[in-house]
């Protein structure tokens, strides 16, 4: 199994717009890491996001170029402060799942998955990076491959 972590765009402040859409150059780095993935075709089946409406656009500009077959959608539990153990418990399905969120969230669920402590940050994520994680069949994660913006 593979998944995928992308931690949203650069965001306007929210004092310029309360919902913090994807900035302009958040945008434009989205976009960089997209056209880098596009290069590996990479067979992502689904896209979740967190609902806030820059991972939403963050998921958007993925998918546009990835095409995942299962599409994109929200998905409770992904929030900044949301409990890691808790998405765990539930399960990460499908295969080739990409998830689109937050910090700490995501740094936090790297950190379980990886060595089992979500307090433990064993990856440093950036806006509009991918952490590619991928489980061996005896259940251990381990990291795969990294693509922060600016690659290219």
């Amino acid at each position: 199994m593979r998944l995928y972590l992308v931690q949203h765009g650069r965001a306007v402040d929210s004092a310029q717009d309360p919902a913090r859409p994807l900035s302009d150059d958040g945008r434009r780095e989205v976009e960089s890491v997209a056209s880098i993935v596009r290069r590996f075709a990479l067979p992502v089946s689904r896209i979740e996001h967190s609902g806030k409406l820059r991972a939403r656009q963050t998921a958007e500009v993925l998918a546009a170029v990835l095409e995942p077959p299962s599409g994109i959608h929200e998905r409770s539990g992904l929030a900044p402060r949301d409990d890691v153990t808790e998405l765990v418990r539930l399960g990460l399905v499908p295969d080739q799942l990409m998830l689109v969120g937050h910090l700490p969230f995501l740094e936090r669920l790297a950190g379980l998955l990886l060595v089992g402590d979500p307090e433990r940050c064993i990856y440093r994520m950036q806006n509009a990076g991918i952490l590619a994680l991928e489980r061996a069949a005896e259940g251990d994660w381990s990291i795969r491959w990294a693509v922060t913006p600016n690659l290219d």
